[in-house]
């Protein structure tokens, strides 16, 4: 079978093409194995409980009842890069994230790299992900990652994620939540 001049360049543009999409997710792929070994030596030392044996537990009729409604031995800790102290507290059910800030812990919504990151980049990349497949038919729209911020005045209370969907997702929100919530102290304290 004999192929036009026009024909092999548009099937070595498209092996081109496939190469860079290997290469783009290859990279993607290491660097979440990476994150995934820096959150498991992270959780291994701060006695960490898998989400897989927290109690199942029906979402809460209000969200200003979740703190009473959720013990302590049920949350994932959230602590501080620097100096481990424990920042905040994610609880997993299988409908939603809900990560509720250390009362001791003030933090302003507006502080970066809270929106830019983790609303926007994170979760932002998650939504446009949950849209592409209520498009193609794959989940319904009701089934779209969303997230709700709580807050005393302009201060973050609780970050609820709602239609999180995949387990691997929790990993990522908690990680990253930790991270900003950090960076956001650390801004704060300049």
């Amino acid at each position: 079978m004999k192929f036009s001049e026009e024909q092999v360049k548009e099937i070595v543009a498209l092996r081109e093409n496939m190469l860079e999409q290997v290469d783009k997710h290859q990279e993607g792929i290491e660097m979440l194995e990476k994150n995934i070994t820096i959150l498991d030596g992270f959780l291994k030392d701060s006695s960490f409980v898998k989400a897989s044996k927290l109690k199942i537990q029906d979402e809460p009729e209000i969200a200003k009842n979740i703190e009473a409604e959720k013990p302590l031995d049920n949350s994932i800790p959230i602590k501080k890069g620097s100096d481990g102290k424990v920042i905040a507290n994610a609880y997993v059910t299988p409908d939603q994230v809900s990560i509720i800030l250390d009362e001791q812990i003030i933090i302003n919504a507006d502080t970066p790299p809270f929106k830019s990151f983790f609303l926007d980049r994170i979760i932002g990349e998650m939504k446009k992900k949950d849209f592409l497949e209520a498009e193609n038919g794959k989940i319904q729209k009701e089934s779209i990652i969303d997230y709700i911020i709580n807050k005393n005045g302009t201060n973050i209370r609780e970050i609820i994620i709602k239609n999180y969907r995949q387990k691997e997702r929790v990993t990522e929100l908690i990680n990253t939540a930790g991270w900003s919530l950090t960076r956001m102290l650390e801004n704060i304290s300049k």
